[in-house]
């Protein structure tokens, strides 16, 4: 099975050790209701066809069958026996073969009997090409929700309503009311503007631009972005995947299926909402949340896909990362035979957030070998205007072996002595940089066309001004950034304290039950040490004596601020008093502060003071926080805080959970992580905990779905110390039911399947779920592996360097827990812990089936581990509402059959040596 070795062996299965099974399938083929019906259907009915001139329903059916797509075309009407010469049926009943695409053009009214007859006729897939829906009000929202429902009820799919159809240009299917069929290509385009479809299509014509897919998805009633991406990203013939957006839709499923496929496909997006007016006009369009745009950025990064802002930058990314390798940092070299070109494309550099590669003192050497004395002698690189093509290709070849640039950029204006078409046949064979990209900005008209055309052809992206070209080039260090922090290994925890997550639990429900929006300050300072987050120490005082006796106990000076159940901006209210030295100042604080409530805010406000430490504030003070997105759920916040935090507007946004990788590049997004790295002789603040506190309010944030806002705001960071000195904690409604509070956009780590174990020999484990950070531990794993279990595993005995590879075991241990769960067996051992066992299953998309994989360390055979392995595999399957769970095993394999039926497994004979083992969980007891 395939699984647990993403991506594969090299080799024609994947195999089991001793107690190892191989699934039959690959994950990635698609189950029996994939999404194919609407890009290979083998016949189409037009439900609506007419013959009137101009209509929707004429368009449809003309372009079906005048662009043939090997299947029949079946129109749909009642009022006619015939359209465009074909025999036409009352109904979808009447139709004498079974259909597998339905597109529909009728009024919006009639399209759920529409829906319901073509369910009752068995068609596998629709698309609702009708609009009048939920873009129109709650009248066509409740339409929506009603087709929904009976699509649901015979498991058929459907694209759309509102939209202009789909194409697949290399099967020569065109179900959309276009004026044109697109040019076959390997681009998928996806957009929820069936406008903007049209026009995209009418300039794909004049660029040559072809395309593998040209979908039109609309209002995203069933199927959206998550479902489309995976299709796109199982084709072979799509090398590139184009969106754009007005809605997210579904957020968990758009994330988790652009993370999978990013590695292999770039994702460009182009989101429509920027500003709040803008966001305002999709909303009307789509009848969907627009969303923060903050936030998506956020999201776009976290699932590695490369947002632009320009229609025609989705099409020349496409290009440009199809034709050259990702630049590995964001250090460009320019060569330019003018000083003016090289100046412009410095200022697009920096200002996009790219850097100007310090050329290493060997390439400065080899540059003043080749060039005139009167060369730049530094970065950009000016040839002069004199420069003939040897002195650009063999400026070219000295700074692409310089170890301190990340790509190169050659900018050529067409000068008396120059020859543009000559230079660009001299950098044709230079146009593939080993892991270095090259891009070429021709500057002119006429003169310089032959030279692009020779490096277009080359693969050499070449762009009209050098601006454009370092625009592209800062798109991609970006996005090649975005896609090694998805897969970057975190550090392993060092703080081996666990938090208190029931007695946090119980805290907020506490609040909650009382009916209160927020906890005191106490309470969530409480809350923050039960997750090992450091605090000033707090505590509660109801009375004066109570509050002289606190602060005796602490030490003077201390400060008073207001204990409130229903107040939480305490200066508003005259609520804080600082800087008190003797009891008696405290005696007076006390006082002052109740009163000044009372006056403020009215009786019942006013339960008594907190007493504090005076913290000397000697350090930075940031802000850490969260809130919701209607999209996507919590959301986290960091930055420079105190009480000008929204004047200054330095912070980054995060979706939880993060790993101590994320967490540092949201603080690197930051103007304040500058200063936390020591400035001016001022030592730098512990940036590593900083990550890890980070890491722990993420823990916190994920594990208490109760709480709707927390924000820690300050946190005081010096060197050798971070302390919350405030913090705020709203909670959810008690009447919101736990199924209804927001969900997280990222399936988070699934606490639950972590439990103590113990093995037949006495020893006990700890059976968990794997986490990134595992890598190390994966890779110890292996080498306590034999000879006879690798084999039986990949059928091969592969080399222990390609099973221990980075890029191997990333996809091992970077898991999707909505698409896979691997549960590892930990050991404690002397040298630290130590994995000795991994189950595996992984869900078949758009099926109720998984496969499961299992893998023992040699020294722990036989003792009883693959078993509950397995055990304990099925039951997350039944937990996530499978049914079936599948493998395949060599029949040389005894110990591994006899475990499997053990477990209730149905053992059937495959092809040679493999065995066929099938659980049907809905036979078989928990």
């Amino acid at each position: 099975m395939r699984i647990n070795t993403w991506p594969p062996a090299k080799s024609k299965v994947v195999r089991m050790n001793s107690l190892e099974s191989k699934a039959g399938t690959d994950p990635r083929v698609a189950g029996p209701h994939s999404l194919d019906v609407f890009f290979a259907p083998r016949n189409v009915a037009v439900i609506g066809a007419t013959e009137k001139a101009g209509s929707v329903g004429r368009t449809l059916l003309w372009n079906l069958v005048s662009n043939p797509f090997g299947g029949t075309v079946f129109p749909v009407n009642p009022r006619h026996s015939s359209v465009l010469g074909i025999r036409a049926y009352p109904t979808i009943a009447d139709v004498p073969d079974a259909v597998d695409l339905a597109v529909v053009a009728t009024p919006a009214p009639g399209v759920p009997d529409v829906i319901a007859a073509c369910v009752d006729a068995g068609v596998r897939g629709a698309i609702i090409i009708s609009a009048g829906f939920k873009e129109v009000g709650i009248e066509g929202s409740n339409l929506e929700h009603k087709i929904l429902e009976i699509a649901r009820r015979g498991r058929m799919r459907i694209i759309g309503p509102n939209c202009l159809g789909v194409m697949n240009p290399l099967k020569g299917l065109n179900a959309t009311f276009a004026g044109a069929m697109a040019r076959p290509g390997s681009i998928g385009f996806i957009s929820q503007s069936g406008a903007l479809c049209t026009a995209v299509l009418d300039w794909s014509f004049r660029v040559n631009v072809g395309f593998s897919a040209f979908i039109s998805i609309g209002s995203m009633l069933d199927v959206g972005w998550g479902d489309l991406i995976d299709q796109l990203g199982d084709d072979p013939r799509t090398t590139s995947i184009i969106l754009y957006m007005e809605s997210i839709g579904d957020a968990r499923a758009f994330l988790s299926a652009a993370r999978e496929v990013a590695l292999s496909k770039p994702i460009i997006v182009l989101k429509a909402g920027r500003t709040q007016a803008a966001a305002k006009a999709a909303a009307s369009h789509t009848g969907a949340l627009a969303g923060s745009d903050e936030v998506l950025d956020a999201a776009f990064r976290r699932c590695g896909v490369l947002r632009v802002e320009r229609i025609a930058d989705l099409f020349s990314m496409a290009d440009v990362l199809a034709k050259q390798p990702r630049p590995k940092g964001p250090r460009l070299s320019i060569i330019t035979n003018a000083g003016g070109p090289g100046v412009l494309a410095t200022d697009a550099l920096i200002t996009g957030g790219g850097e100007l590669a310090p050329l290493a003192p060997p390439t400065l050497e080899a540059l003043d070998t080749l060039l005139p004395a009167h060369w730049s002698h530094g970065n950009p690189i000016d040839v002069l205007g004199d420069a003939g093509p040897d002195r650009f290709a063999q400026s070219l070849q000295a700074v692409a072996s310089d170890p301190n640039t990340d790509a190169l950029l050659v900018v050529l204006t067409p000068q008396a002595m120059t020859d543009p078409t000559q230079t660009a046949e001299r950098l044709r064979p230079l146009a593939k940089l080993e892991g270095k990209p090259l891009l070429a900005s021709w500057m002119g008209g006429a003169d310089v066309a032959a030279g692009e055309a020779i490096l277009q052809k080359a693969g050499v992206p070449t762009f009209p001004y050098p601006d454009n070209a370092v625009q592209a080039f800062n798109h991609m260090w970006r996005f090649s950034r975005s896609l090694a922090s998805l897969y970057e290994t975190p550090a392993v925890p060092t703080d081996g304290n666990a938090p208190d997550r029931a007695a946090a639990t119980a805290l907020v429900e506490r609040a909650r039950a009382a009916g209160r929006a927020f906890l005191t300050e106490a309470e969530s300072k409480h809350l923050l040490t039960l997750y090992g987050l450091p605090t000033v120490a707090t505590h509660v005082a109801t009375t004066e004596a109570d509050a002289v006796a606190a602060a005796t106990n602490l030490g003077f000076p201390v400060a008073l601020k207001l204990h409130s159940e229903t107040l939480t901006h305490k200066t508003d209210v005259g609520g804080v008093q600082l800087n008190l030295a003797t009891p008696d100042e405290v005696r007076a604080a006390y006082q002052t502060i109740a009163s000044s409530v009372r006056a403020r805010a009215g009786e019942g406000h006013f339960l008594g003071v907190t007493v504090q430490p005076m913290v000397a504030l000697d350090g930075y003070e940031l802000i850490v926080g969260s809130s919701l997105d209607p999209q996507f759920g919590p959301v986290l916040l960091f930055g420079a805080g105190g009480q000008l935090v929204e004047v200054f507007h330095d912070h980054a946004l995060g979706l939880p959970p993060l790993t101590t990788v994320l967490a540092r590049r949201m603080m690197e997004r930051t103007r304040i992580l500058t200063a936390l790295k020591g400035v001016r002789g001022r030592p730098p603040v512990d940036l590593a905990a900083l990550e890890r506190l980070l890491v722990r309010f993420s823990q916190l944030v994920v594990e208490q779905p109760g709480i709707k806002e927390i924000d820690i705001n300050p946190l005081l960071a010096a060197p050798g110390r971070l302390l919350a000195l405030d913090a705020r904690v709203v909670v959810h409604d008690a009447t919101i039911a736990d199924d209804r509070l927001p969900r997280l956009a990222i399936r988070p780590y699934p606490t639950q399947y972590v439990a103590p174990w113990t093995l037949r020999d006495g020893i006990q484990v700890l059976i968990r779920p794997i986490r990134p950070e595992d890598e190390l531990l994966i890779a110890r794993f292996h080498q306590t592996l034999s000879e006879q279990s690798v084999y039986l595993r990949y059928f091969s005995v592969s080399k222990l360097s390609f099973r221990t590879s980075h890029e191997r075991l990333r996809r091992i241990c970077f898991i999707d827990y909505d698409r896979e769960l691997a549960l590892v067996a930990e050991l404690a051992t002397p040298d630290g812990p130590a994995i000795i066992g991994v189950g595996r299953i992984r869900k078949l998309r758009r099926t109720d089936a998984a496969e499961f994989a299992l893998l023992i360390s040699d020294p722990y055979q036989r003792l009883g581990l693959g078993t509950e392995l397995l055990r304990q595999l099925l039951q997350v399957a039944r937990d996530e509402g499978l049914h079936h769970v599948t493998g395949v095993v060599l029949a040389e394999n005894p110990g591994m059959l006899r475990v499997c039926t053990k477990l209730g497994a149905t053992i059937s004979q495959s092809e040679g040596s493999e065995v066929n083992v099938t659980f049907d969980l809905t036979a078989m007891s928990a």
